[in-house]
C-alpha cells in the first residue's frame, strides 16, 4: 500500500475528506521516522513552506482535532498557553526544555515505578505520564 492510500484511509477513517492540503498534512506528520513533536504554530509554518497551495488555520486545527480524537495524536497541555501534539501515540514521557521550547521523548523504563497516594472515586487511572520541564544552564 503506498502512503497516499494509507493517508486517503486515515483522513476517512477520522471522518475527513481527502484534499491535496489534508495529504500533505499527513505526509509532514506520520511519513517519518522518528516521533513529531509539533504545536499548530510549527505546522502552520512547515505546511506553509512546503505546500504552494493555501490552507487555512481552520483546515489544520480540525484535523488535527479530528485526528487526536481518533487516536493518531496525541495532546500535551504544557500550560494554559502551549499545547503540543505528538505522532507517538504509546505511553511514553516526557522532557521538555523550556530554553528551546522542545520536547524529548523518554520510555517507562527510565521512570521507576509510580506508587500514587490518591486516587478519584470511581475513576481508573488509564496511564501515567511524567513531563520533566528543563532549562539550559
Amino acid at each position: 500500500m503506498n502512503n497516499n492510500t494509507h493517508f486517503e484511509e486515515k483522513l476517512r477513517s477520522a471522518g475527513l475528506r481527502t484534499t491535496k492540503q489534508r495529504l500533505k498534512m499527513c505526509e509532514i506528520l506520520f511519513d517519518r521516522k522518528k516521533t513529531f513533536h509539533f504545536t499548530i504554530d510549527d505546522l502552520r509554518k512547515i505546511l506553509k513552506k512546503k505546500l504552494d497551495i493555501k490552507i487555512s488555520q481552520a483546515t489544520i486545527y480540525n484535523t488535527i482535532n479530528a485526528f487526536k480524537n481518533k487516536g493518531y495524536i496525541k495532546e500535551i497541555s504544557l500550560n494554559s498557553d502551549k499545547t503540543y501534539y505528538d505522532t507517538n501515540v504509546t505511553n511514553h514521557h516526557h522532557f521538555y526544555n523550556e530554553t528551546t521550547s522542545e520536547l524529548i521523548d523518554f520510555h517507562d523504563k527510565d521512570v521507576e515505578e509510580i506508587k500514587l497516594r490518591k486516587s478519584l472515586p470511581g475513576k481508573k487511572i488509564k496511564s501515567i505520564e511524567v513531563l520533566v520541564k528543563v532549562s539550559d544552564k
